[in-house]
């Protein structure tokens, strides 16, 4: 069995994502479950095909993530993953305050509980 390597450290995240499925401009509505620099875990009963190209759209708090991807990996009855092909400064700057904000929840100074 071969263990799946991951480019960054995952997170969880919990938030609304919409996904339209670039080819026949179908949406869906679902949660992530995990964030990283390079992509997300969504949380599906209906996976897309491992390699379906996706226009992704990330809603959490008062910020918008809008960025192209491609699944990844499919895990049925549990979701897929997708990785991240495209995302334009202003969309990359949002994943990076995410990120800087898990980071320090996961991680805080020493000293503070």
């Amino acid at each position: 069995m071969q263990l799946e390597r991951h480019r960054a450290r995952r997170y969880s995240f919990h938030a609304s994502i919409e996904l339209t499925d670039l080819q026949s401009e179908t949406q869906t509505k679902e949660q992530t479950s995990d964030l990283s620099l390079f992509g997300c875990h969504v949380d599906t009963l209906k996976p897309l095909p491992p390699g379906t190209k996706v226009r992704i759209k990330i809603s959490h708090r008062r910020d918008t993530l809008e960025a192209l991807g491609r699944v990844a990996s499919v895990r049925p009855n549990a979701g897929m993953g997708i990785f991240f092909t495209r995302i334009e400064q202003h969309d990359q700057l949002v994943l990076d305050k995410w990120i800087a904000e898990l980071r320090d929840q996961y991680n805080p100074p020493c000293g503070v509980v």
